[in-house]
C-alpha cells in the first residue's frame, strides 16, 4: 500500500504537527525565528487549502536554558521548570510574531497529564481548543512543564502530540525530529540502517527497533515516539515521522509526496473512538429519550440535544459516561455528557437557545456531541458515518 494513498484520501485534513526542540532551537542553539517562521509560511498555505493545523511545540526548556546561560540541560526537576517558565514567553512570542505576519491569531495551551486523565478537564481543554480552531486561531500545544511533576506531567512532546491528536480527532500525527523516520536499528551506530517507509502499528518489529533517547536538548528519544505512533493509532489516527529539517516538508507531504516512515493505524478513526467509549468507561446515569431523539443520534447521527430528554436519572458530572435509552429502558447509546446531572435536569426538554437562561451558562449546545456517542448497536448506520 502506497503512503500517499493514506495522506491524501481525505481532504482537507485535521493534521497534529509536533516540532521538536532541535527543529526550532537549531539543535538547542535558542529559538531559531527563522525555521519557525518557514514552518508558519507552510501552515499558513495548508490553512488557505482547507487543512486544520496544530502544532505541537518543544523548545521552551531548550530556549531557557539559552537565556539563562546554562551550558547543559539540568537535571533537578526546579531547574528545569525554571527554564521552562524562562523559555516558554520566547516560544510563544516567535510564534505570534511569525503567524501575524498572515493576520492569524495564535493562542498558547499547556497541558498536563490531568487535563487528559480527568474527562471534566478533558472535555473542557477540548472545547476550548475547538472553538479556537472554529475562529481560525492557530494553537500552540506544549506540556505545562512549570507546574507539571511527575505524578501529572505526560512526560514528552511525543506523547502529548499524540494524546491531542486522540482528543481532537485528528487524522494525521506528523513528528518532525532530527531523523529520517524510523530505521531497522540504529542508523547513529550502524551505517547499512534501512528506512522502515511503511509499518503498521501493531507491528512488532517497532518494538524491536526502538532506541532511547539521544537529543541533547528534548527528552524524546524514537523510543518515545513509536510510544506516540501507537497512541495515536489506538484512537485511529495515522502517524508520519520524518525530519524537520528537509525543506517544505509539510507542503510535500500535503502533495502525497513519500517522505519518513508511514505508522498506519490498524483501527479507523471512528470505530477507535466507538470502541474506546464502550469499553472503558464506568455507567454513572441515564438518559431517556423521546422518539425524535432516538431516531436523530440512532439513524441520523447526531449530538443528543437537551430537547430530546424526557428523564435524567443518577447522580453525575460533566465528563461522565451515561446511557442513553428509550422510554421503556432499551439501550441506545453510551456516551460523554456535558452537563451535571443537576444542570441537565433543568435543560432537558427545552431548547438549546435557553440553556443559559435555565443554568446561568453554556458548556456545549448539546447533552452529549456525536464525537463522544457511541451506539449500543453496531449494526446502525451511525457507527458506519
Amino acid at each position: 500500500m502506497k503512503k500517499t494513498e493514506n495522506l491524501v484520501k481525505i481532504r482537507p485534513q485535521r493534521w497534529v504537527v509536533k516540532l521538536g526542540s532541535s527543529v526550532v532551537t537549531g539543535n538547542g542553539k535558542g529559538i531559531h525565528n527563522g525555521a519557525i517562521d518557514d514552518y508558519a509560511n507552510q501552515i499558513e498555505s495548508l490553512l488557505e487549502a482547507g487543512f486544520e493545523i496544530i502544532i505541537v511545540s518543544s523548545g521552551s526548556i531548550a530556549e531557557g536554558i539559552r537565556r539563562l546561560g546554562w551550558s547543559n540541560r539540568p537535571s533537578h526537576i526546579n531547574q528545569l521548570q525554571a527554564a521552562a517558565a524562562a523559555g516558554q514567553v520566547g516560544l510563544t512570542r516567535a510564534y505570534e510574531n511569525a503567524f501575524e505576519k498572515f493576520g492569524k491569531l495564535t493562542a498558547q495551551i499547556l497541558l498536563t497529564h490531568e487535563d487528559f486523565s480527568n474527562r471534566k478537564r478533558y472535555l473542557n481543554s477540548r472545547s476550548t481548543m475547538l472553538s479556537l480552531l472554529k475562529n481560525n486561531v492557530v494553537l500552540i500545544i506544549n506540556e505545562n512543564d512549570t507546574v507539571a511533576t511527575e505524578e501529572i506531567k505526560v512526560g514528552d512532546n511525543d506523547t502529548l502530540a499524540a494524546m491531542v491528536a486522540n482528543q481532537l480527532g485528528a487524522d494525521l500525527l506528523v513528528i518532525l525530529t532530527d531523523k529520517c523516520g524510523i530505521y531497522d536499528c540504529d542508523p547513529d551506530l550502524y551505517p547499512q540502517a534501512q528506512l522502515i517507509d511503511f509499518v503498521y502499528a501493531s507491528d512488532k518489529k517497532l518494538s524491536r527497533v526502538s532506541s532511547g533517547s539521544t537529543s541533547k536538548y528534548g527528552v524524546g528519544g524514537m523510543a518515545t515516539k513509536i510510544r506516540a505512533a501507537k497512541i495515536a493509532a489506538s484512537g485511529g489516527a495515522n502517524t508520519l515521522i520524518t525530519s524537520g529539517f528537509e525543506k517544505d516538508i509539510l507542503l510535500r507531504l500535503s502533495s502525497g509526496e513519500e517522505l519518513g516512515t508511514f505508522v498506519k493505524a490498524d483501527v479507523p478513526k471512528l470505530k477507535a473512538r466507538k470502541q474506546w467509549l464502550s469499553s472503558q468507561l464506568k455507567i454513572k446515569g441515564t438518559f431517556v429519550l423521546d422518539e425524535g431523539a432516538i431516531e436523530a443520534i440512532y439513524r441520523n447521527g447526531k449530538s443528543l440535544l437537551p430537547i430530546g430528554v424526557l428523564e435524567v436519572i443518577g447522580n453525575f458530572d460533566r465528563g461522565d459516561a451515561v446511557l442513553c435509552t428509550t422510554s421503556n429502558r432499551k439501550k441506545i447509546a453510551i456516551g460523554l455528557t456535558n452537563y451535571s446531572s443537576i444542570d441537565s435536569t433543568k435543560i432537558i426538554g427545552q431548547t438549546s437557545s435557553v440553556i443559559e437562561s435555565l443554568i446561568g451558562f453554556v458548556e456545549e449546545p448539546e447533552l452529549i456531541h456525536r464525537d463522544n456517542l457511541t451506539l449500543t448497536d453496531s449494526n446502525s448506520s451511525f457507527e458506519n458515518t
